[in-house]
């Protein structure tokens, strides 16, 4: 009766059982998997709400690729950036998972292939088979430092390849793109008539500097490009749903492609007025939250690695984002170890495997969690360790 698309066991589970019978008991979690900002303890400047406010959402003026207002803002966002990226270049959307599913209805045939990171975010393989997509996976590799595996990913391309995703920075690595990195992937897709899809939400939490890293794809001209991001992220507003994307490569493409994405986009209409007109405010306001997050998360990071030196774990490099990997002993599994931090400690943490990553072991924690919960649930952890 139902679509083959819908091909995943949703049965729970050990972690997600064990966790509902800790919470059905009434145990204090320690989450430090957070990563939802609006769960996080930060503060909102009150004004926020007040945007929403504006009387013109009253009115509906349906405009398939956002208003000329919001793009502006969108292209003001850029501009702050370093990056000119002009207003006919971007098209909205409710969120990034939308953007996504928009790109691969432009540019995929049923049975087409997009090549995604691993590790990365779980999230791929849903949104390209809600679009009968094939993802297939190229490797980033650690040695002190992430970096992809361009050899790898080129030998993943096939005829039916027809975009290469990047999350810059990635999640969880937190790891940037580099300027040799894009260089190899530029000429590799203008060679092959691939386009680059670069999902960029967490391009504002850098927790170190580098001036090899690439911060936006915006500006990309020698293959079709699309860079995504929304308020969900850098203004910490993912209840707001508004995102975009900006479309960059060969002029005539281009062109192309915009029209046929507001072709896509008039077939939904999904994004809302009022989170159009309030777009300059919440963007305005969302610094402030912004910088409370890259506080956080560099106070949550020092704290880490602080305290697992000389411990038998330890934080893997990270650049950007508000997420880390902790490399612990392999005496468990990363289920074992943590199904064992849950059931003894009542600490909260993901293993590697979640993200796709191929060898043990390793979990991941969220910089993003509330610092006296951080605190507590790292020297939980530690103790495991010593």
């Amino acid at each position: 009766m139902f679509s083959s698309r819908f091909h995943w066991d949703s049965r729970p589970n050990r972690l997600t059982g064990l966790l509902a019978q800790k919470r059905s008991a009434g145990a204090p979690i320690l989450d430090l998997t957070e990563s939802n900002p609006t769960h996080a303890g930060l503060h909102y400047p009150p004004g926020m709400l007040a945007a929403l406010a504006d009387p013109r959402a009253l009115q509906y003026e349906p405009a398939p690729a956002g208003s000329t207002e919001a793009r502006g803002v969108v292209s003001a966002y850029y501009a702050a950036r370093g990056c000119a990226v002009d207003a006919a270049r971007i098209l909205l959307t409710a969120s990034t998972s939308e953007a996504y599913a928009y790109l691969f209805k432009l540019l995929a045939d049923p049975g087409d292939e997009v090549l995604a990171p691993r590790p990365s975010y779980p999230l791929f393989e849903y949104l390209a088979t809600m679009e009968s997509v094939t993802v297939r996976q190229y490797p980033l590799v650690y040695h002190g430092g992430w970096s992809m595996d361009l050899d790898a990913l080129a030998a993943e391309m096939s005829q039916k390849t027809r975009a290469v995703i990047l999350v810059n920075p990635n999640n969880p690595t937190g790891s940037y793109v580099k300027r040799r990195e894009l260089a190899e992937l530029v000429r590799l897709c203008a060679g092959r008539g691939v386009a680059l899809i670069s999902d960029e939400v967490f391009s504002d939490y850098a927790l170190t500097s580098d001036a090899e890293r690439v911060k936006t794809l915006a500006g990309v001209e020698e293959c079709l490009t699309f860079s995504m991001s929304g308020l969900s992220k850098i203004a910490g507003l993912p209840q707001m749903k508004l995102g975009w994307i900006a479309a960059s490569g060969p002029e005539a493409v281009r062109r192309e492609a915009m029209e046929k994405l507001e072709w896509i986009a008039d077939t939904y209409l999904s994004v809302s007025t009022p989170v159009q007109c309030a777009a300059a405010a919440l963007l305005e306001a969302g610094e402030a939250v912004q910088r409370q997050i890259r506080a956080r998360s560099a106070e949550n990071l020092a704290f880490a690695e602080e305290l697992l030196r000389g411990s038998a774990a330890n934080v893997l490099a990270v650049e950007g984002g508000w997420y880390i990997t902790l490399q612990v002993p392999r005496v468990r599994s990363e289920e074992e170890w943590v199904l064992l931090m849950l059931e003894r400690e009542n600490v909260l943490v993901q293993p590697g495997y979640f993200y796709d990553f191929t060898s043990e072991a390793f979990l991941i924690v969220s910089l993003l969690t509330e610092p006296a919960v951080f605190r507590e649930g790292f020297a939980r952890l530690k103790r495991n360790w010593e």
